[in-house]
């Protein structure tokens, strides 16, 4: 019989972020060193916190404006991805924001929140559709 637990999913996944133009980034010249987002996935009480968040938020949204849709800005779409991306990341690894001098999710909503680095924030995004990248070993931060 086929245990399917053996195909359960990691709570984290490592991803290897790339450059603007498609390039694998690294922190040294050896490239031993790769740049990387850890973040927490679809099998994690951090996700299922921001699924709630999420929800939580739009109804908010809604009662607001009286059951009326109304389109949020850029501003706070912008906004509202960093503190969505802050919540589920797990760390950092082999880069820094700026001068160096923040850390935890302070650095993490800097990161997300600045849209010339945007492309970062895309491939966070993409990642956490993939059920793939959560298949395997779970990631350190």
């Amino acid at each position: 019989m086929f245990d399917i637990t053996s195909q359960a999913v990691s709570e984290t996944a490592a991803i290897h972020i790339k450059s603007a133009t498609g390039e694998p980034l690294y922190a040294d010249a050896e490239r031993t060193k790769p740049v990387r987002i850890v973040i927490y996935g679809p099998a994690s009480k951090a996700f299922a916190g921001l699924e709630t968040r999420q929800a939580t938020r739009s109804a908010a949204r809604l009662k607001a404006n009286d059951g009326d849709y109304v389109p949020v800005t850029a501003e706070e779409r912008q906004r509202d991805t960093a503190d969505d991306l802050t919540m589920i990341t797990a760390g950092f690894e082999n880069f820094t924001y700026g001068d160096g001098g923040m850390s935890g999710p302070e650095l993490y909503r800097a990161v997300y929140a600045d849209p010339r680095l945007g492309f970062i924030t895309r491939q966070v995004v993409q990642s956490l559709g993939q059920w793939s990248a959560f298949a395997g070993k779970s990631a350190a931060a």
